[in-house]
């Protein structure tokens, strides 16, 4: 890109910068936000209320003390030095208004800090701010210690939300009483408290910060090192156990590096890099980052990701790692292509989960810190894009309006404040050369909501012991951690082809359906190595799976029971390379066998036949669901006919629901998620699910319990029972439909005892035809005992190898849970008998009941 066209697009930002800041200061000032499509001032109370959004509203002009240090920036310093002297005249900050504690911190404290930072020097240059005083820093105290009551808890965490005026818990504040805060709530506070206490001398408010960030810290999940989303301020516990990169944690990863630039304190690195092992092994699947359980992180959480997540790249650029900063922007670039906004929400193949975009800076700030390390011009490409697609589709008379829905292009009446604050900050610095900027960017560092702190703060005022605290809670493994600033030719080679060498295969990745197909893109292309199998991710019945193990010198062994055994010879790999891939994939699967196992198993349950001529007499072992209806707190179960459902898999809509409806429908498994035929039945009208093995010949006594997990959502719209039965337990039904049409099924904990309708109709059938039956020897089974059909629960023996073992049944989807199963045994050693020998067994018992009658026993 030419300098002219670089000097065109900066000129680009400062007219948008002026459009939107303008207007606001016309239609909305003094209140918090405009309001693009009304053209008026959004003041919280006046306006219909939009629930936790609007707890940054706090009646002191938010959009105007967020802009304040973007006004520097963009070299408007004249502009600054009037919005400075507005704030200090107009602004209250004793508001009886309850607002959130981490917005309130980013955007106020930080935007009064950041323009105190800018002032100053502004100050030292002579020209401007001559008569400042540090009014700026003054007002940043008073908010501070506003903030402070929201810190009186037990464990140091803060109450999410605040009464500027009241506090927290007293009978005015009208809050006090939440329980639980979010990760990134709690931890996104050290940069703003630091940066107060080490201007003012005023030490308790890094002491605040640092409480709620070591508790933080020691509650982190010891074995995955990961952190969940929401935790109760009290207790600590993890109220969501989820964990990623994105909303809800996001900044608190973002402030432990930060933190340790800004402060130079060693502990806040070595949790970082604690966590970001932890993010890279479990949450990183390139280009994708994706949500896991901190219990089960081998787990996906959900199947979706939020735009949150886009301003990892923009940290691991800071951390050093360049490649899959590279590889997971440009896969949210080509979203943003597609959809020309990034949705706040969208799938792993790349649709829309939730469709609104409130103009959101995050994916700007990676593309400014990439072209900073890179110095790639394909990233002022991209900034181009943003610029073009904003003045496109968000730009509107009184300002820019976010998107209602990106794939309608229709807007919401909101502009937030951390447009002005963050997008045309990061856009203009995108496309200023040095010599464009009135002072270096380099001495300051960026908070979340982008406002400058000066890294001079690391020497002043340190009243904090350097104590080291991490290390207190876990020993730590520090020898891949890096002490001194990266060599950046090593982090990016001198070729102009690398970073495209990277983003080649990404190029067409969003009109896949799958992402998992990148890998082969790639591969194709020769323009890169292949991203290693991750152990989650295999399905014995892939070829092109199989084909990697072979590389790796993985074999397969098909076990009788249906199961797949892994064995490794790393002299068969087809290099040292392969053969690492190969030991780290059982060391993975290893792991992954071993964590499922130790998860919680559901007993078994039991689909017992109840209609004639079975009478209750027939009950197939049946693996549970973990989600549905728990069959444990019904005791009565759920009783129905059966009937089969076509399509017979369940995957799309059913199109008999009048032959489904009432009844408990039958299905084959495979092709689509356990949770997803759920679904489809239930809209059908049916009151269970019975899903039976297509994989031919398996049966309870020889393969473990299956349990049917979910498909990583919320799974709580499901309110019917489902089970699964292998397949032969399942031909047992299906004969037993084609022989007697009508079979009525009960669905259960466990077996039931017979009840009085069934001794009657057993009484009528023994009756009708116990002639018969005495005359008929040929019949009688050489073994009378029903015993095979009754359920036992024994105890759950885990058999540890040396191999890795795993069910040989085909993934309904990528995800493990689909499939979710174990090592378990449940041991039965009873064989399933054919249907004549089962009626054989039935008659011989009939009689001999009429035998014991005539007796009188």
């Amino acid at each position: 890109m030419s300098r002219d066209e670089k000097r065109r697009l900066g000129s680009q930002v400062l007219e948008m910068f002026n459009h939107a800041y303008s207007n606001y200061m016309e239609h909305a000032y003094p209140a918090d936000e405009l309001m693009p499509l009304t053209c008026r001032g959004r003041v919280r109370g006046q306006e219909p209320s939009r629930g936790d959004v609007d707890d940054a509203l706090g009646k002191f002009s938010l959009t105007l003390i967020d802009t304040l240090d973007t006004l520097v920036v963009l070299n408007k310093n004249k502009e600054f030095e009037e919005a400075v002297k507005k704030v200090i005249k107009d602004v209250n900050l004793d508001n009886d208004i309850v607002v959130s504690v981490f917005e309130t911190n980013i955007r106020v404290l930080g935007g009064l800090l950041g323009g105190h930072s800018v002032a100053i020097m502004l100050k030292d240059k002579g020209e401007y701010m001559q008569w400042y005083s540090g009014e700026l820093l003054h007002m940043a105290k008073e908010l501070g210690y506003k903030l402070l009551p929201a810190f009186n808890t037990s464990s140091g965490l803060p109450y999410p939300r605040v009464n500027l005026k009241f506090g927290v818990r007293n009978p005015d504040a009208r809050t006090g009483t939440e329980t639980d805060t979010c990760t990134a709530c709690a931890g996104t506070l050290i940069l703003e408290f630091a940066a107060l206490s080490r201007f003012t001398g005023a030490s308790i408010f890094e002491e605040y910060a640092r409480k709620a960030l070591d508790f933080i810290w020691e509650k982190r999940q010891r074995s995955s090192n990961l952190v969940g989303v929401t935790i109760n301020i009290h207790t600590g516990d993890w109220v969501r156990k989820d964990s990623g990169v994105g909303a809800g944690i996001d900044s608190y990863y973002e402030y432990l590096l930060k933190a340790y630039v800004l402060l130079g304190d060693d502990s806040f690195l070595e949790r970082f890099n604690t966590h970001y092992d932890a993010i890279m092994r479990y949450i990183s699947q390139p280009p994708l980052l994706l949500d896991v359980h901190i219990h089960k992180p081998m787990l996906n959480a959900r199947t979706w990701m939020d735009s949150l997540l886009a301003f990892f790249p923009g940290l691991q650029v800071l951390k050093g790692d360049i490649r899959p900063a590279i590889e997971t922007h440009e896969m949210l670039y080509q979203v943003i292509k597609k959809h020309n906004f990034l949705p706040e929400a969208f799938t792993t193949d790349f649709r829309v989960h939730w469709a609104q975009h409130p103009l959101r800076p995050e994916f700007a700030e990676s593309t400014y810190f990439l072209y900073k390390a890179t110095g790639d011009p394909y990233y002022l490409e991209v900034g181009k894009t943003l610029i073009e697609n904003l003045n496109k589709y968000a730009r509107v008379p009184c300002g820019f309006a976010a998107m209602k829905d990106v794939r309608t292009g229709s807007h919401e009446d909101r502009m937030d404040s951390f447009f002005l604050a963050e997008m045309f900050k990061y856009l203009y610095l995108l496309f200023a050369d040095k010599e464009d900027m009135v002072f270096d960017i380099e001495d300051y560092i960026f908070t979340t909501e982008a406002h400058l702190l000066p890294l001079w703060l690391s020497t002043t005022n340190q009243t904090i012991s350097k104590k080291n605290l991490t290390t207190e809670y876990t020993e730590l493994d520090d020898s891949n951690f890096d002490w001194t600033c990266p060599n950046t030719q090593i982090l990016f080679p001198n070729d102009p082809m690398y970073a495209q060498s990277i983003r080649e295969p990404l190029k067409n990745v969003v009109d896949k359906s799958c992402p998992r197909g990148i890998a082969r893109v790639e591969e194709s292309l020769g323009t890169g190595p292949k991203p290693p199998l991750r152990a989650r991710d295999f399905m014995a019945s892939n070829p092109e799976h199989l084909e990697i193990l072979k590389k790796m010198g993985v074999s397969l062994i098909h076990l009788k029971d249906g199961r797949v055994q892994l064995v490794q010879h790393a002299i068969q790999a087809a290099s040292s390379l392969d053969a690492e891939d190969g030991l780290r994939f059982m060391q993975e699967m290893i792991e992954l066998s071993s964590q499922q196992q130790k998860e919680q198993q559901l007993p078994p349950r039991a689909v017992q036949i109840v209609s004639h001529p079975f009478f209750g007499r027939v009950v197939l072992t049946a693996g549970p669901a973990q989600f549905g209806t728990d069959l444990s707190k019904h005791k009565a179960g759920t009783r129905g006919f059966v009937a089969t459902i076509k399509p017979y898999n369940g995957c799309s809509e059913i199109t008999n629901p009048e032959a489904v409806k009432e009844k408990i429908a039958l299905m084959q498994r495979g092709q689509c998620m356990f949770a997803e035929k759920a679904r489809n039945i239930q809209k059908a009208g049916a009151i269970g699910g019975i899903v039976i093995d297509d994989n031919e010949g398996s049966s309870s006594d020889t393969a473990p319990l299956f349990q049917m997990a979910g498909d990583g959502k919320n799974t709580d719209d499901i309110t019917i029972p489902m089970l699964f039965l292998f397949n032969k337990e399942g031909n047992i039904i299906l004969d037993a439909i084609r022989e007697y049409e009508a079979v009525e099924v009960l669905l259960s904990d466990k077996a039931k005892d017979r009840d009085l309708e069934m001794e009657n109709m057993e009484q009528k059938f023994s009756e009708n035809y116990s002639h018969k039956q005495r005359s008929d020897e040929s019949l009688r089974s050489q073994d009378p005992s029903l015993d095979s059909y009754i359920l036992e629960n024994h105890e759950a023996s885990i058999q540890e190898t040396e191999c890795t073992t795993l069910n040989n049944q085909p993934q309904e989807q990528t995800e493990m849970e689909t499939d979710s199963d174990s090592n378990v045994n449940w041991d039965d050693d009873n064989k399933v008998q054919p249907m004549e020998s089962i009626l054989a067994d039935w008659n011989e018992d009939i009689e001999a009941f009429e035998m014991m009658e005539k007796d009188e026993l």
